[in-house]
């Protein structure tokens, strides 16, 4: 069976994950970090896609980015794919797959989700017990956005730049949206959404983008309730 086209829409943000095979490491070393993140900023360049926010885990990645055409983050995400791979087959002498299938993603609407996706993601070296605090993690964007470390990947949101009116009002506005938990249902909704491929927001926000694209988006999760111990968790 083909797989099934995906179209995001220009100008409307897209959280992508991608795991590595049967959830094994697909970072080994500091040098690992700093290649996946030089094609990243290469991929989005040459694709148009501003990335707000990104998390790279021992496992996993997650990205939070803006295309301006459709097949943007598609192509962004192959572009580093297709670099990546043999970068870490050759360097460690492995073969065969590094990814588990393709990636997963979810359109994500702006007002009431944008922000607290963003905390999401720079949340989860705290989140895996790998740091006490997210500006302590070298392979997040935490330091950028609420620390103001410079990171050529980086391209503010609207809705970052709109939490003040200089760098350091937005900075502090920034990290005191740190100081809360995050709430388990906008976890759990966060999860579900790029799991399943169903827009994060709200039934207007869903509806809008069924519209536009016209498609159903996403699906309902299927099964039985997941009993994976917590060294799996989905962070």
């Amino acid at each position: 069976m083909p797989r099934k086209p995906r179209f995001y829409l220009p100008g409307v943000a897209v959280h992508a994950v991608q795991r590595g095979h049967s959830r094994q490491p697909v970072f080994y070393e500091a040098g690992d970090y700093r290649a996946y993140l030089g094609w990243l900023r290469e991929a989005a360049a040459r694709y148009h896609c501003a990335v707000h926010a990104y998390a790279l885990m021992t496992n996993h990645v997650h990205i939070l980015a803006t295309p301006t055409d459709r097949e943007g983050i598609s192509r962004m995400l192959q572009y580093v794919g297709r670099r990546y791979v043999p970068y870490i087959n050759h360097q460690y002498r492995t073969r065969g797959t590094l990814w588990e299938g393709r990636y997963k993603a979810s359109l994500v609407q702006e007002e009431g989700y944008l922000l607290t996706c963003m905390r999401y993601l720079e949340l989860n070296p705290v989140r895996a017990k790998l740091t006490a605090h997210p500006r302590d993690y070298r392979w997040s964007s935490y330091r950028a956005n609420g620390e103001g470390r410079a990171d050529p990947l980086i391209t503010p949101h609207r809705l970052y730049l709109s939490l003040g009116k200089t760098a350091a009002q937005r900075k502090e506005a920034y990290r005191a949206l740190f100081k809360a938990h995050l709430d388990k249902d906008d976890m759990k909704a966060i999860r579900a959404a790029w799991q399943t491929g169903t827009p994060l927001g709200n039934a207007y926000f869903k509806a809008k983008v069924e519209a536009k694209l016209k498609m159903k988006v996403g699906q309902p999760r299927r099964g039985r309730p997941s009993k994976r111990g917590s060294d799996t968790v989905d962070y």
